[in-house]
Parts: C-alpha cells; structure tokens; sequence
C-alpha cells in the first residue's frame, strides 16, 4: 500500500546503468512495460511496429540489419533517416515531387512527419 506502481519509480537505478542497449543515453521510454513484463524481465521485445513505425512489415520487411541502420545516433535512437536507404536522397527530385504539399521540408527525417507509417 501507498508504493507506486510504475517500474521506473522504483528501478530508475537500473534503468539508468543499462548498457545494453544505454536506454538513457538512447532516450528510451520510462514505460518498461513497453518491451518487460514482470515474468521475464530478461529478452525484453519491443514492438517498433505498433508504438513508431512499422519496419518489421510491409515495405520495410527485411530490408535492414540492425537499428544502426535508420537510427545513425547511437546514444540517441530518436535521431534517424529515410533517406539514407531510399532514392530520396536527390534533393532536387524530392522538391519536385513535392511540389506544393503545405509544410514539406526536406531532411533525414522529415519523411516521417507527414508518413508516419510509410505510406504515401
């Protein structure tokens, strides 16, 4: 009674000396319950398709190796980019094929602003 009943309010040690993968210095969720459960803290799954983007299906299925494949900053998963695997990475084509769409910019990531799950 009166204890908390999140992980990370009781484990934010732990959370904060895991190296494997660094969840602080990667910007991880404190939502453990996102890739742990409470009966095999070990092997923890995360599921990128259902809370980011789906890289496991579709399209992108089997297409990469490693999560260094997208996310180019180790000690920050929240940095990453399309177009260093897609043919995006001819600016002035990608300018013209997106002539007129309000808020286009281009970048590494801004793909994902307007498809968030890879559709057009």
């Amino acid at each position: 009674n009166g204890k908390p009943t999140d992980c990370y309010s009781c484990h934010q040690p732990e959370y904060a000396q895991t190296t494997n993968p660094d969840h602080q210095a990667a910007g991880f969720p404190t939502l453990c319950t996102q890739c742990h459960n409470t009966t095999q803290w070990e092997g923890a799954t995360f599921n990128h398709d259902a809370l980011y983007f789906p890289i496991y299906s579709g399209n992108h299925r089997g297409r990469w190796d490693e999560c260094a494949d997208c996310h180019y900053n180790a000690n920050d998963f929240g940095d990453f980019s399309c177009i260093i695997c897609h043919e995006h990475s001819d600016q002035q084509q990608v300018d013209r094929d997106h002539q007129g769409e309000s808020g286009y910019q281009y970048g590494p990531r801004t793909c994902y602003d307007c498809h968030p799950r890879g559709s057009h």
